[in-house]
């Protein structure tokens, strides 16, 4: 399959919401469907990056997207932006599940989860759940990692994880293994909206270098950004997201990611590990899930 950004369908009339748009994956899949004629939500943390975000989108585009305020490692601020999304649209075609944070130092949420699970998937989680009552016949496109392959499962304590015993490289692929057992468990609990998945193999962004900068490892996140040299660009590995989001007739739990050894290269259907494929565990997290963070994605039955 030979699949490009050329090949994305006219989206005028169709509303989309991306998260982590301001760089990287997030913001060159919000070009994209911008390019394409979608009306774009960018939702990401920092106000001002924001800002600059939607300027420079707008210069690159001549569409303007608009801004939502959202930090994924803190629920309330969850609500506040479903709410304010809820308040200003009556629909929502496209939502991108797409933020993200890699390989950080040990840090807790808000709320008390441990940051990496706790914003690559239970922000996300109680997001799609708020935004639900929007997306009847809408899609929903879980960003995922390769690095889901190394996790052999999770357990309800990986969400509030301790300092003691914590790891960040074996946390973070839990967290991206937490984002396919969503998926397809959204799929199945929810028919009334498209639920598929997508990873970007290896990409050139600052998320690499992101976790060491935390750390205030500043020379490691210079390798990382040496080690970028290698790595696919950044449109590239938003590929996989943007065939996932726009790509007619998929099936329900459809994950996608690039062609050459899920690398690098133009995206196609793979299939995620046997443990993330677990009915079984994905029913389990989805029951922590909803109560960790207070929503069922199942019962904000779409409008």
């Amino acid at each position: 399959m030979t699949w490009s950004t050329a090949d994305i369908p006219d989206l005028t009339g169709r509303r989309a919401l991306v998260t982590g748009a301001t760089s990287g994956l997030g913001y060159e899949t919000a070009k994209a469907l911008l390019e394409h004629g979608a009306e774009v939500l960018v939702a990401a943390r920092n106000p001002e990056k924001t800002a600059d975000a939607v300027e420079r989108l707008q210069q690159a585009t001549g569409k303007q997207p608009v801004s939502v305020e959202l930090d994924l490692a803190d629920l309330s601020s969850v609500e506040r932006a479903a709410t304010h999304v809820a308040n200003s649209y009556d629909s929502l075609d496209i939502l991108v599940n797409n933020a993200g944070v890699m390989a950080t130092p040990f840090r807790q949420t808000i709320d008390g989860f441990e940051l990496q699970i706790g914003t690559n998937h239970l922000g996300h989680f109680a997001l799609t759940g708020r935004l639900m009552p929007l997306l009847k016949g809408g899609r929903v496109v879980t960003v995922s990692s390769f690095m889901h392959k190394s996790a052999r499962g999770i357990a309800e304590a990986d969400l509030r994880q301790q300092a003691s015993g914590y790891s960040k490289w074996p946390q973070y692929s839990k967290s991206k293994l937490a984002n396919v057992l969503f998926m397809l468990e959204l799929g199945r609990r929810v028919p009334a909206v498209l639920s598929v998945g997508a990873h970007p193999g290896y990409a050139s962004t600052h998320l690499q270098a992101a976790g060491p900068e935390l750390a205030g490892a500043k020379l490691t996140a210079k390798l990382w950004s040496g080690a970028n040299l290698f790595a696919q660009s950044a449109a590239a590995g938003a590929q996989p997201s943007l065939y996932a989001a726009t790509q007619p007739e998929l099936q329900p739990g459809t994950y996608v990611g690039p062609s050459f050894f899920e690398f690098r290269g133009a995206p196609k259907l793979v299939h995620p590990t046997r443990t993330a494929q677990d009915p079984e565990l994905a029913q389990r997290l989805w029951v922590w899930s909803v109560e960790a963070t207070g929503v069922d994605p199942a019962l904000t039955v779409p409008r």
